[in-house]
């Protein structure tokens, strides 16, 4: 191919059309603002359909941040009374019965 060719130059604008027209797809598809032939931006106008996925987004956000802090909460309880609750047990454990009936049954027998 001839680079001096009027050819050359139709495909070069034609490719950079192209580029153009892609880059104002993948844009639009993703939200982006848009790119007019001279450079500028175009902003998306919201639809009622975006205002209220970002009201619930913004409303979910809340949630899992009211959520977050219950964790915490409940992170500290159980921590903090992990360690009184295993004494608890074990104090259990080496208390003697005193009431009650002994059942005579041992472990692995068939009654």
């Amino acid at each position: 191919m001839d680079f001096g060719d009027a050819t050359f130059v139709i495909v070069l604008i034609g490719l950079s059309y192209s580029a153009w027209v892609i880059n104002n797809w993948i844009r639009a598809k993703n939200g982006y603002p848009l790119e007019d032939e001279f450079g500028g931006k175009t902003e998306r106008s919201d639809t009622v359909e975006t205002k209220a996925l970002r009201q619930e987004n913004r409303q979910l956000h809340d949630k899992l941040d009211a959520m977050q802090d219950r964790m915490v909460v409940l992170e500290k309880i159980v921590t903090d009374r992990g360690y009184s609750l295993h004494d608890e047990i074990e104090a259990l454990r080496d208390r003697q019965p005193n009431n009650g009936v002994p059942l005579n049954v041992k472990y692995g027998e068939k009654a």
